[in-house]
């Protein structure tokens, strides 16, 4: 019985477990948002949170914890200059796990995407009200002519 056990197994190893979930944080934290299906994003959760709150403390100690996990420099510079800083004073809730409405093609798996919730900050792009509101010198110079 598996009553009170934490985690799911996803018929894998414990190190094949473990190598998957830090190859899902490395590209969670490379491209910021990662399609994934719906179990293992719920578990990608834990890990890249757990590696959000340690970037927080931002000493030399906490890079290399990070470093143990991610094992590349440039991925830990990108969370400790880039991710950190824009959950600086948020207690939690760095990521937000989106479902897809249709199920993988193959094998009818439930997808999900899993996020950091100030993706728009990372991506740099524009915010939905930005995109939308008319540029104020382009208006009026289109009436003048």
């Amino acid at each position: 019985m598996r009553h009170r056990k934490s985690g799911r197994k996803f018929n894998r190893t414990p190190a094949h477990r473990k190598a998957m979930f830090r190859n899902m944080a490395r590209a969670l934290i490379m491209h910021g948002r990662i399609r994934t299906t719906e179990a293992k994003a719920k578990e990608l959760r834990g890990v890249v949170e757990k590696l959000v709150t340690i970037a927080l403390r931002n000493d030399l100690h906490a890079r290399r914890q990070i470093y143990q996990v991610l094992e590349n420099h440039g991925l830990v510079k990108k969370l400790f200059d880039e991710i950190a800083p824009l959950y600086q004073g948020v207690p939690g809730g760095y990521t937000r796990t989106l479902k897809f409405s249709l199920p993988r093609p193959g094998d009818a798996a439930p997808l999900a995407l899993v996020e950091f919730t100030k993706y728009s900050a990372l991506a740099g792009g524009k915010s939905s009200e930005e995109t939308q509101k008319p540029e104020e010198g382009s208006a009026a110079v289109a009436k003048k002519e």
